[in-house]
């Protein structure tokens, strides 16, 4: 449809629950009119997310809501039904959104934009999809290639905006209802949570990140991802203040956060690898099923494997919707390369159970693990969930902190429980050193095949 600025607007918020640093408010002021702040509860997108990562939107929306003077206006529905009938009810002539570039955004928007003029403007991402590209015009699959092209291709500077940047509408539409609230004790979202966290980062923890993010012990991590995965900031201004940053910490960083926009611009070219193997010859893997299968998952998501950083990792997990990236990946292989199951299903109960899911990062995080992605590990490196504990958690903190029964174990031999296994904690569920020869003899089997 052709674009027009006559009368009000709508700004769509998605995975921008922002006022700063959000082009999406520049648009939609041109038009000079009024502008209606508009959330969609899209139960095809909260059905999924579990109970800890819906309870952060709701944090997010309020936070919004406040910074809006309460003029945020949400509704609950089939986007593709219940934006036009907000546009047709207001008369808005245009609605502005965030590029989303994800396999259902991108049908969604498709779908509201047969019906109004839907303006994107932006994205999520420092560089989005599609635009970072090999000189064949091709996408990357390889992300240190890629890496290079993204820093020379660079990021907009960020967009001076605030809530004072529109005229906000009252929100009178009779679909309007009512923003979830939780408590007000939990995890703290919003934009102004969101520069707060990345202040006090800034200041503890970001000189010595580079050797300090692997460490779960430490817990100096920025804990960033939370306020990434719903906006609350724009990773566009994080790197203008990393630019400002000198050092190994601020560089490795930086590279984290190319890795999501890596991450999200795979996904962009293949839709199908969020449920599907990346690498095809990944679809001849076996994978064990039946009841003992059964039963190793059932110990696996309860952290009750009898290794301790996976049940540290897994209790973690339960407990604050969120876990350590490196330890992730410590589950992940066991997960896989251990018990023999495939990466899609451990993929899926992440994505419940995190706080800061994000599909692209989520699902091809596995795929790195488990070798059918792109710039995968070699699939035959399998972690050995002691060497791993002992190399990252040294002293056994992490593990004494989530697992209780074994707090009374000093040091690292929390790690190889020497001296033996305490009452109420389980024996390992499985022999690592044989399930790594079965993992490495069932990669055989790919390569031969």
């Amino acid at each position: 449809m052709s674009s027009s600025s006559a009368g009000p607007a709508i700004v769509w918020f998605r995975r921008d629950l922002r006022t700063g640093d959000l082009p999406t408010l520049t648009a939609a002021a041109a038009g000079g009119g009024e502008v209606l702040g508009l959330f969609v509860l899209d139960d095809a997108l909260l059905r999924p997310s579990g109970p800890a990562r819906r309870d952060v939107l709701y944090r997010a929306l309020a936070a919004l809501d406040d910074d809006l003077g309460g003029r945020l206006c949400v509704v609950r529905g089939d986007p593709r039904v219940v934006v036009p009938q907000a546009a047709r009810d207001l008369g808005a002539g245009s609605v502005h959104v965030s590029a989303d570039f994800g396999p259902y955004g991108r049908a969604r928007d498709d779908g509201v934009a047969r019906e109004v003029d839907l303006v994107r403007t932006g994205s999520p991402y420092a560089v989005s999809p599609g635009r970072v590209r090999k000189a064949d015009g091709g996408p990357y699959r390889v992300f240190t290639p890629y890496f290079g092209r993204w820093l020379d291709h660079g990021w907009r500077a960020p967009a001076d905006t605030s809530a004072r940047t529109v005229p906000w509408m009252e929100p009178k539409l009779s679909i309007r209802v009512p923003i979830p609230r939780p408590d007000a004790a939990g995890l703290q979202v919003g934009e102004r949570a969101a520069l707060d966290r990345w202040a006090e980062f800034g200041e503890d923890d970001l000189a010595d990140y580079d050797t300090g993010r692997d460490r779960p012990d430490l817990d100096v991590t920025s804990r960033m991802s939370v306020h990434l995965k719903y906006g609350c900031i724009h990773p566009r201004t994080m790197l203008a203040d990393l630019a400002d940053r000198p050092g190994r910490g601020p560089e490795a960083f930086r590279r984290q956060l190319a890795w999501r926009d890596f991450y999200a611009d795979v996904l962009h070219h293949r839709p199908e690898s969020a449920r599907r193997n990346y690498d095809q010859r990944f679809d001849a893997m076996r994978y064990d099923s039946g009841p003992s299968a059964e039963s190793a998952w059932a110990a696996w998501c309860a952290g009750r494997t009898g290794y301790p950083i996976v049940d540290a990792g897994m209790r973690q997990l339960l407990a604050e919707g969120w876990m350590h990236n490196r330890v992730r990946m410590i589950v992940a292989s066991f997960l896989v390369k251990d018990l023999h199951l495939p990466w899609w299903r451990g993929a899926r109960y992440f994505m419940r159970q995190l706080i800061d899911g994000d599909l692209a990062s989520n699902q091809h995080g596995w795929q790195w693990t488990a070798g059918s992605g792109t710039d995968a590990a070699p699939y035959f490196r399998v972690f050995n969930p002691i060497s791993q504990g002992q190399k990252f958690d040294p002293d056994g903190d992490y593990v004494r902190r989530w697992v209780p029964e074994l707090r009374g174990i000093a040091g690292r031999r929390v790690h190889t429980l020497d001296d033996g296994r305490p009452a109420g904690y389980p024996d390992p569920i499985v022999d690592h050193a044989v399930e790594r020869g079965e993992a490495l003899a069932r990669y055989g089997e790919l390569k031969r095949g």
